[in-house]
């Protein structure tokens, strides 16, 4: 079942990428203290992940952090991936976890089965309210779809 509002953030070892830094955090520590806007995605350069997810965010960030938030990204890609795929949507401000072995979308019961495209276990598509380590919001996409985890609904349930 996935992770249900007023739980609390797992504790799991991911890589965490940030200022193009790279350090390995733990997810219950990183979210305890602090309001957030956690986003999955089911892949970093991936057409709709790419070109209108990620940047919609970029775009939107400044609002986000003008209500208090501070937005991170994940994805289950490895942190060079992560990386790149940040400087890629000139991201300067988002900081991005590299859940390389799905580790953490597992622990949030949030994975899907890429197989039929060869994509294997992904992050579905969703968009997180945290704060202070506790989920306060969970918007999951439907397959196919981004609606709910867009960066202007979100903006608008905060």
């Amino acid at each position: 079942m996935t992770i249900l509002e007023n739980s609390s953030i797992p504790h799991v070892d991911v890589a965490l990428i940030e200022n193009s830094d790279s350090s390995s955090i733990n997810t219950s520590e990183y979210f305890s203290s602090g309001k957030f806007v956690l986003v999955g995605v089911p892949g970093a350069f991936t057409p709709t992940c790419h070109l209108q997810h990620f940047p919609g965010y970029v775009e939107s960030n400044q609002a986000f952090v003008d209500k208090g938030y501070k937005v991170v990204f994940m994805s289950v890609n490895d942190p060079f991936v992560m990386k790149a795929w940040s400087e890629a949507v000139n991201n300067s401000a988002i900081a991005c976890i590299a859940d390389g072995n799905c580790s953490f979308t597992e622990a949030l019961d949030l994975v899907m089965d890429g197989s039929a495209f060869g994509l294997g276990k992904r992050c579905k598509r969703f968009a997180m309210i945290i704060e202070d380590g506790a989920v306060k919001n969970i918007f999951e996409e439907e397959a196919g779809k981004l609606d709910v985890s867009a960066a202007e609904y979100v903006l608008s349930q905060i």
